[in-house]
């Protein structure tokens, strides 16, 4: 039975679509407008759940306001345990508002809300985390919070993932305690000050075990202590909407290891799925299912 946990922000995503992002001080007319469920933590339980998890457990927060009710209700309709999500009778549930263009591109601001009370572990909480084979991490909520949770993982052998977005310097300490760090192209810029992604992980391994540098349409670059880096490539596929991509990616990679496959395997099947969601509009509804995930994987073109 394959556990997945996930402590994470769970956000409202307000989505406008427009042909060309407007620059500052510019405005533009968008054709469409959505509101989806979303947030980094969210998003990959969601991932977890449609990959075929066997479980997944969400620990996060949302306000006692209608889009807290939404949220609680999308993940536990995608079969997510919803026990330790909170709620904040304090805060309004997070949002992301979020600009997608005609390439498939986006530019997000993230509002915490409810997510910033998760300083630290709730009562139930490690219990959850020592039951799970992997536990996947973000930085949409408090870092406090985050180096918590990592801490009772590596306390009970649990293995973590950390998606470190928004991109931000990370305390030693977290790092420490962190078994694979999942970057994109410029968070491994922001973590490491450079702009080559071979150069930023290998900079990385002197922190953390293994690391995968996510690179968009160009797939994912695999590097480890003990061997060479291995550069996975992606599906080619015509994007319409990246919003969740990097969610998909590690909620299903997060199903694959925790079901004894190896990392660049795990990458190859991960990369299918994310293919398959930036072809959707929207994070969460976009996210794809195990058949469809496989189908892909052994050579589909859907």
């Amino acid at each position: 039975m394959t556990h997945i946990a996930v402590l994470g922000s769970t956000n409202m995503d307000l989505v406008a679509y427009v042909s060309k992002a407007p620059q500052r001080g510019e405005t533009v007319t968008g054709r469409e407008f959505r509101t989806l469920p979303g947030g980094k933590g969210a998003n990959q339980a969601v991932a977890a759940a449609r990959a075929g998890a066997d479980a997944v457990s969400m620990i996060g927060a949302v306000g006692a306001d209608a889009f807290g009710a939404q949220l609680r209700g999308t993940l536990d309709h995608s079969g997510v345990d919803t026990d330790l999500l909170r709620t904040v009778d304090t805060e309004a549930t997070g949002t992301a508002h979020i600009v997608v263009d005609d390439e498939g591109g986006n530019a997000i601001v993230v509002i915490p809300g409810a997510n910033a009370a998760l300083t630290a572990l709730a009562p139930g909480d490690e219990g959850l985390i020592a039951s799970a084979d992997i536990l996947l991490l973000q930085l949409e909520i408090p870092v406090e919070g985050v180096l918590a949770a990592a801490r009772a993982a590596r306390r009970h052998g649990v293995r973590t993932i950390l998606t470190p977005a928004p991109a931000q310097p990370l305390p030693a300490e977290l790092l420490d305690v962190i078994d694979v760090l999942v970057p994109n192209e410029h968070e491994a810029a922001t973590l490491t000050g450079l702009t080559d992604p071979h150069d930023a992980a290998r900079s990385l391994l002197a922190r953390v075990p293994e690391v995968v540098v996510t690179l968009g349409a160009r797939g994912s670059l695999y590097a480890t202590r003990d061997a060479e880096p291995m550069l996975v490539a992606a599906p080619r596929v015509t994007a319409v909407d990246s919003t969740g991509a990097g969610d998909t990616f590690v909620g299903t990679l997060a199903v694959a290891l925790a079901e004894g496959g190896s990392l660049p395997d795990a990458l190859t099947w991960a990369s299918s799925a994310a293919a398959l969601s930036v072809q959707r509009t929207g994070a969460s509804s976009s996210m794809p299912f195990r058949a469809e995930i496989d189908a892909r994987a052994n050579g589909g073109t859907s």
